[in-house]
């Protein structure tokens, strides 16, 4: 309903423009919608050119690959609305990925990891990878919050220091780096197992998964007080500080909530996988940033919703898929990431300039 008031509110100022606001008020509206202005090009094109794109395997495929990413998105959204980012999110997914899947492999694989270790409970699997996603992202918020050094600098360094502990755990036991398979069946079952089909393709359980966490970072987000102190450090840390609001804790919230929706992504991803190794969770985190940029949450702070990032998820999977269906090269893709990054952070940066 809001969105149709804005609409007719936007029409009835439009209507009583001259005709030189009028071309400002275009040229604005289609700067600011670039980027959807292009996707809606590129589905018509991929659907003219390959029209099993729009075919119901197709469009659950995106909703599929969009719900293994919201997790991560959400989390680095928060740190983005504190004006900064997370350079290690990617290298913690694939940490947790690979500590899921060496403690849920089956007891009678061949090159089990820990081959005295028995299957342990998922829920108990679950709590580890969410532990150690948080302590990372406990570190992260402390070293930005106490020493007031920027999440760019502070992220670099946690990213290469969990790199290295991911390499030195697919050491263990003579593990010597190989990849980690072999998962229990209960364990791909409660992921990517199935109990929802549309028509004859079955809707992975991880979808509704991904949909309890929006709708609880939603919660987080708008219901709670940390949410509303969350978005006033990032609007302004030192106002915020005046009206009582902690702002070192809020910072170290943010940023620890962010690490454990890492570790429930590195936990989705590994079921997801099947086959995990030191290379899982790689840049992960730069599309996870451009969803968020993409879906409106500001890197001048303060600016975001959850359902902007939710649509931001869907909207840069679409494009990767497409892609995938025009046959681009593989390598010419991550240009174009590169490019939607850029052009996206541009057209953010251009609507700031604009309001001050």
């Amino acid at each position: 309903m809001r969105a149709i008031t804005n609409v007719q509110q936007s029409i009835a100022r439009f209507k009583g423009m001259d005709s030189k606001d009028k071309k400002t008020f275009i040229k604005e509206l289609l700067i600011n919608n670039a980027l959807y202005i292009l996707l809606v090009i590129a589905v018509i094109y991929t659907t003219v050119q390959n029209p099993a794109f729009l075919k119901a395997p197709a469009i659950i495929n995106i909703i599929n690959l969009s719900a293994a990413n919201l997790p991560i998105a959400c989390g680095i959204a928060g740190c983005i609305v504190l004006t900064g980012t997370d350079l290690s999110a990617g290298r913690v997914v694939g940490l947790t990925a690979c500590i899921s899947a060496s403690l849920l492999q089956s007891v009678d694989y061949a090159t089990k990891m820990f081959p005295d270790l028995p299957v342990l409970p998922i829920p108990l699997v679950i709590l580890a990878v969410i532990l150690v996603g948080g302590i990372v992202g406990w570190v992260n918020g402390f070293f930005v919050a106490k020493f007031q050094l920027h999440p760019f600098i502070v992220t670099l360094a946690t990213q290469l220091i969990v790199y290295g502990v991911l390499l030195m755990y697919i050491m263990i036991n003579g593990n010597n780096g190989q990849p980690l398979s072999g998962l229990d069946s209960s364990f791909k079952n409660f992921v990517t197992g199935s109990v929802v089909s549309a028509g004859k393709v079955a809707i992975p359980n991880y979808v509704w998964y991904a949909l309890l966490i929006v709708i609880l970072m939603w919660f987080i987000w708008n219901k709670t007080t940390f949410g509303k102190n969350m978005f006033a450090v990032g609007s302004n840390p030192d106002a915020a500080n005046v009206s009582g609001v902690n702002v070192m804790k809020t910072t170290i919230m943010v940023h620890t909530l962010a690490g454990m929706m890492y570790g429930i992504t590195g936990f989705i991803e590994s079921a997801r996988i099947g086959s995990n190794q030191a290379n899982t969770g790689l840049n992960y985190e730069c599309d996870a940033i451009a969803a968020c940029v993409i879906g409106g949450v500001s890197f001048v702070g303060g600016t975001g919703k959850i359902s902007g990032v939710v649509m931001g998820v869907f909207l840069l999977r679409i494009i990767f898929v497409a892609l995938n269906f025009l046959s681009i090269n593989a390598n010419m893709q991550y240009i174009i990431k590169g490019l939607i990054i850029l052009v996206a952070c541009a057209i953010d940066m251009r609507k700031y300039l604009v309001r001050k």
